[in-house]
């Protein structure tokens, strides 16, 4: 018989009201960030910094449902971090959103938080 793991964690990020809808917010996480973006009152939560190479997204452009790195214009679904325009390669790690009591918040498993570089 093994012993069961530490179980997932919930991570508050910010005030659901401080990313109105269209906006994004980056998040410090322990020792990474994570983007918070509202899309029309839908909150979803991706690692913070572009999988291609080093560039925070929140400087980058909404466009429907995906965000766009302006810093070699790679494009990523919000949804599931796929690549939909390289040159990146590697999805960005997506975290599962919870809003409750006005707050965004993240459910994530024990451990280090996932991100792809």
């Amino acid at each position: 018989m093994t012993a069961a793991g530490p179980g997932p964690r919930r991570i508050d990020l910010c005030a659901a009201d401080e990313v109105p809808p269209g906006t994004m917010k980056l998040c410090e996480v322990e020792d990474e960030t994570v983007l918070v973006v509202n899309l029309d009152g839908e909150f979803h939560a991706t690692q913070g910094i572009c999988s291609h190479q080093y560039f925070e997204l929140d400087r980058g452009v909404l466009t429907g449902d995906s965000i766009l790195c302006t810093l070699h214009m790679s494009r990523f679904s919000l949804t599931d971090g796929e690549v939909y325009d390289p040159p990146a390669e590697l999805p960005l790690a997506i975290y599962p959103v919870v809003v409750e009591g006005g707050r965004v918040l993240i459910d994530v498993p024990a451990g280090p938080l996932e991100v792809n570089r």
